[in-house]
């Protein structure tokens, strides 16, 4: 007799969750039953193929107790008797069912069919005013951003006359104020008057970029959850939860209003063969190395992947047990750094295309990493801890406690020598190699900080002789700009608006 094995059976309950919109518990049954590891393919189970499997379970219970039954006239149904009473009785109490049912059948089996009708005919009609509903509110949606579209268009053309006196003014202010503060050389921010409160007559409102100048980029068929532009050439890879990454050449001139995605050349990265959309590939992050010639892929399958800029797949990464947050090129380009769920960090030696070596010392996923050179780096978790590695040793060179909830994302200064973090704990901090504690606490934020970026100034950088900034975004819509060394808000962003 054939049988089940528990990996099959461990499969059809994952796809059941999956289709079931359970991904959470999809997610827990795939990573402690190690549904990635088994050899099923996935394109051959059509949906609903556990509902099959039990239904047909049921019907063949069924059918052994009408065949049993002496009486030969035997309907081809066999519709009659309830799933828990197969599942509950014997044949022989069956049986007995099945005679006391039988002159009934007919006219039973018309009603219940009757009944089934309603209720497809209700459910038909229900999500069909859902979808009206639905439709409605995109509708409404629409209408009221085309709307918002429209009036800031004729509040730029209100203001237009005003602007150049607006500029004048500020360029004027912020002159003075540059004198007071000795920063006459800095072109990277504008320090005013009241930093911690940006007028909306400030020139930030003249970077707005009108949507004449906008490319839009269609050919995703889900999210896009990552996306970087080469550092050489007019490339950008996006990465999405359609199980691809794509690579986009922008060519200069290209016209912005009107552009098709035909006039466009564009790479597909299939990370799955055949259909597309499965979740356990989902690209998650991407990286270029510092030549531009080799982009790095991440994805919900714990693999990570290598691809030339036409298109090819020169190598697949396989050890994480987990889903790939975050990976990153070291300047060398002979290292991949990857984070993963599964509570590690592995360096990818990628020449000889193995892992070089796996760092185990956080107790929770992996959430950001990044190189401090071209063989240390730091690691951040929803442990709460940072530590910072180095390639062949076995323990932290460096560990920083202090943040009191997940640290999302963590940043080494163009010197290496400050990293800053930031955290669901609402600050974001800057740590010293030189000392065990955080030398800023930076709480100015009044939701979640979920990332950070230094400026591209100060020592180490092209632009030396002019102040080192840190940014921070948060769920508060707000960008907020820092002067590391005193740690002291320098101004904030409130452009953005939480709809």
């Amino acid at each position: 007799m054939t049988s089940i094995t528990s990996v099959e059976l461990n499969y059809l309950v994952f796809r059941y969750l999956q289709e079931s919109g359970f991904t959470h518990s999809a997610f827990a049954l795939g990573y402690e039953g190690g549904i990635n590891k088994c050899t099923i393919d996935g394109n051959m189970i059509p949906p609903g193929a556990l509902i099959t499997f039990v239904q047909k379970g049921l019907q063949y219970l069924e059918m052994e107790a009408n065949l049993s039954n002496s009486d030969a006239d035997v309907d081809e149904d066999f519709s009659f008797l309830q799933p828990l009473d197969l599942i509950t009785k014997d044949v022989n109490e069956l049986q007995q069912i099945i005679k006391e049912k039988k002159k009934n059948l007919h006219k039973d089996r018309e009603k219940e069919k009757e009944k089934e009708k309603d209720k497809d005919r209700d459910k038909d009609k229900e999500f069909e005013r859902e979808h009206e509903r639905e439709c409605a509110r995109v509708r409404e949606k629409e209408r009221h951003e085309r709307e918002k579209e429209k009036e800031k268009d004729r509040e730029r053309l209100e203001s237009e006359k005003e602007r150049d006196k607006q500029l004048e003014d500020n360029s004027d202010r912020r002159m003075v104020t540059d004198a007071e503060d000795k920063h006459e050389e800095n072109e990277f921010f504008e320090v005013g008057p009241e930093p911690m409160d940006i007028s909306i007559t400030s020139t930030s409102q003249t970077c707005e970029i009108p949507s004449s100048d906008v490319m839009i980029l269609e050919g995703h068929t889900s999210e896009v959850c990552a996306c970087a532009w080469s550092p050489i050439g007019p490339l950008l890879a996006s990465g999405s939860g359609d199980s691809t990454a794509r690579i986009w050449t922008i060519t200069e001139g290209t016209s912005r209003s009107g552009v098709h995605n035909d006039s466009l050349n564009v790479l597909v990265l299939k990370h799955v063969k055949g259909r597309t959309n499965e979740k356990s590939k989902d690209v998650t992050t991407l990286d270029w190395n510092g030549e531009g010639t080799l982009l790095a892929t991440g994805s919900y399958d714990g693999q990570a992947r290598i691809w030339s800029t036409d298109g090819e797949l020169k190598t697949t990464l396989s050890k994480h047990k987990g889903p790939i947050f975050t990976l990153k090129w070291n300047k060398k380009g002979d290292y991949l750094l990857t984070g993963s769920c599964d509570k590690t960090a592995i360096v990818w030696d990628v020449r000889a295309e193995e892992w070089k070596q796996q760092f185990e010392f956080h107790s929770g996923p992996t959430l950001d990493v990044d190189w401090r050179n071209n063989v240390s780096f730091a690691t951040s978790s929803t442990d709460n801890m940072i530590y910072v590695c180095k390639v062949g040793e076995t323990r932290p060179i460096k560990s920083f406690a202090g943040h009191q909830g997940e640290v999302n994302c963590v940043k080494w200064d163009p010197t290496g020598s400050l990293l800053a973090s930031c955290s669901d704990d609402i600050s974001a901090k800057i740590w010293s190699m030189k000392q065990d504690k955080y030398a800023h606490d930076l709480r100015e934020h009044s939701k979640e900080i979920y990332t950070i970026r230094w400026s591209p100034t100060g020592p180490g950088t092209n632009n030396p002789n002019q102040q080192l900034v840190l940014a921070s975004a948060s769920f508060d819509s707000t960008v907020k700009l820092w002067d590391v060394e005193f740690g002291k808000l320098l101004s904030s962003l409130n452009g953005h608006r939480c709809n």
